[in-house]
C-alpha cells in the first residue's frame, strides 16, 4: 500500500496503517471508521475517558479492562475493540487522537477523497456543512470527507486543514493579526 512518508513517520501513523490494513483485509473500513468516530465523540464528552487515555499512572491491566469496557458500552466493532486492547496493553492510548486522524486520511485516500479537518466556533448546520463540502469539492477538484470539531475559542469563522494546506478564517486569528499590526 502506498502511504505518505508523513503518516508512516509517526508512531500514531504506523498504528493507523496497521489498523487500516486489518480493516481493508476484512472489508470493514467504513465500520472501523464509524467506530473510531464514536470513540472520538466519547473522548470529547468524557473527562474520565480522556484521563484514562492520557495518564501513564493507570496500570496496564486496568487500562485494558477499562478501554474494553468502554468499547463494549459504545458498541464498537470487534476489530476496533481488539485494536484498543492492543493500544492499552502497549501503553499507546495517548496516541489515539493521532491514530484516528491518520486512519481518516487513509480511508479518505482509499475512497479517492481528500480529507479535511474543519474546526468551527459553533456546530455547523446541515446546510452549512453541505455548502462547505461543495466549496471544498470545487477547490480540490474531488470529493472531500469532512471531520468536524468545535472550538469556542475561535470566536467565529472556520479553520480548515487539508493535508498540509490550512485555511484560517477564524475571528481569533483576525483579531490577533490586527493586534499585532497595531503594535507595529
Amino acid at each position: 500500500m502506498e502511504t505518505s512518508g508523513g503518516i508512516q513517520a509517526s508512531l500514531g501513523g504506523r498504528y493507523a496503517i496497521a489498523l487500516f490494513e486489518l480493516a481493508r483485509d476484512a472489508k470493514t473500513i467504513d465500520t472501523v471508521e464509524s467506530s473510531l468516530a464514536g470513540i472520538r465523540d466519547a473522548l470529547a464528552q468524557s473527562d474520565d475517558l480522556r484521563a484514562l487515555t492520557a495518564s501513564p499512572l493507570v496500570a496496564r491491566g486496568a487500562a485494558v479492562k477499562a478501554v474494553l469496557g468502554v468499547a463494549d458500552s459504545l458498541g464498537i466493532d470487534a476489530t476496533t475493540r481488539n485494536f484498543l486492547g492492543v493500544l492499552a496493553e502497549n501503553r499507546r492510548l495517548g496516541q489515539l487522537p493521532a491514530i484516528m486522524r491518520a486512519f481518516r486520511q487513509l480511508a479518505a485516500r482509499h475512497r479517492g477523497e481528500a480529507a479535511a479537518e474543519v474546526t468551527s466556533a459553533h456546530p455547523l448546520t446541515d446546510e452549512q456543512l453541505g455548502d462547505l463540502k461543495q466549496q471544498l469539492r470545487t477547490r480540490m477538484g474531488r470529493e472531500v470527507s469532512v471531520d468536524l470539531s468545535v472550538d469556542p475559542e475561535l470566536l467565529g469563522g472556520l479553520v480548515v486543514r487539508i493535508g498540509s494546506q490550512m485555511i484560517d478564517s477564524s475571528i481569533r486569528t483576525r483579531l490577533n493579526t490586527l493586534a499585532h499590526a497595531m503594535k507595529g
